[in-house]
């Protein structure tokens, strides 16, 4: 992100009415190889591959934030991989890390990671060094510490089913799962804080909260996910859960978290009422069935529609409701972010 555009989210965040509306997304690896005509497994393996890739991407929408930007990831893999999941890698597929708790008393044998070290954590952190130099030249500070969240990382580690199934069965195991995952990824952000000190923010990803009801949201995920919202002391405390949100809006704030992505089957009025308003929302139109698979005449439409719902535009970054999704053009994301230059 531009300094210009990273002072925008922070008044965005303070509450100031900001015209025309910003625009932001979540770019990463389901999205940019495609998009950019390089193989999934290249885009993960070559830095160098990976550095104009998201260099394409910010000078061809230069009028757009790009969330966190530059983000160094492999996948789903990279917090997995740091407990010692196999990860597998195809040519033009995302990665999947595979289940190392088969039984819950392999809980108690895990080891807590370090992540400077362990699995993929130390080569997400060295293409940040490698490369810092020359995404600041093109004048985009790295911003954002990422992880993903305490409960997406144990249902890898278990299974989702698995992991879902024990919140009920086995709590106390799961507890202590979700304690070491939860150690290691304040570890974890805070590394990469050191590492670059331009970031000012934390990016969370977690849709397996959106999967609880309200008890196990309670007792298994807001502790938790407040517990590292409160980590670092930083200006932005983004939370992604393109799951069912309904469950987790009435608490972000008490989280700590201030920006929050959310599924597009929530409209933005219905969002700000369960979040009291206090939360910036980032969405919220359907990333594959509009952003990917429509015209630009439908994508501009839904802009349009949209727009007209939104009486009151602060506290508001237009978006489509979770990540980039794969097959999304030039046309369609050029005619979503002009719809909102024009329409406001």
């Amino acid at each position: 992100m531009t300094n210009e555009q990273w002072q925008m989210l922070l008044d965005v965040i303070a509450g100031r009415r900001v015209e025309p509306i910003p625009t932001g997304f979540i770019v990463d690896s389901p999205w940019l190889p495609g998009w950019a005509g390089v193989s999934t497994l290249d885009y993960f393996t070559n830095d160098p591959i990976w550095f104009e890739c998201n260099r394409k991407a910010v000078e061809t929408f230069p009028d757009t934030m790009f969330l966190p930007g530059f983000w160094a990831e492999y996948g789903m893999c990279t917090e997995p991989s740091a407990f010692g999941a196999k990860c597998t890698f195809h040519r033009n597929e995302l990665p999947f890390a595979e289940k190392i708790i088969h039984q819950m008393d392999d809980i108690s044998r895990l080891k807590s990671p370090h992540p400077e070290k362990d699995g993929l954590a130390a080569f997400v952190l060295n293409r940040l060094v490698l490369n810092r130099r020359a995404v600041e030249n093109l004048g985009h500070p790295i911003r954002f510490a990422v992880s993903r969240g305490p409960l997406n990382i144990a249902s890898f580690l278990m299974g989702t089913t698995e992991f879902l199934m024990a919140l009920r069965t086995d709590p106390q195991p799961v507890h202590r799962l979700l304690r070491l995952v939860t150690d290691f990824i304040m570890r974890w952000l805070e590394v990469q804080k050191k590492y670059v000190d331009t970031i000012d923010g934390i990016l969370i990803l977690d849709d397996i909260a959106g999967f609880c009801g309200k008890p196990d949201f309670e007792e298994f995920a807001r502790p938790y996910l407040q517990e590292i919202f409160g980590s670092l002391k930083v200006s932005v405390r983004f939370f992604h859960n393109d799951a069912d949100g309904r469950v987790c809006a009435p608490y972000l704030a008490e989280m700590g978290v201030n920006l929050f992505n959310f599924s597009f089957q929530h409209s933005l009025q219905e969002m700000r009422e369960w979040t009291g308003g206090q939360v910036v929302l980032l969405g919220n139109i359907p990333p594959r069935d509009v952003l990917a698979a429509g015209s630009p005449a439908e994508v501009r439409q839904w802009v349009e529609q949209t727009l007209q719902t939104l009486p009151d535009s602060s506290r508001i970054i237009l978006s489509c409701g979770g990540g980039m999704p794969g097959g999304v053009s030039t046309e369609n994301l050029r005619s979503f972010i002009d719809a909102v230059k024009k329409g406001r």
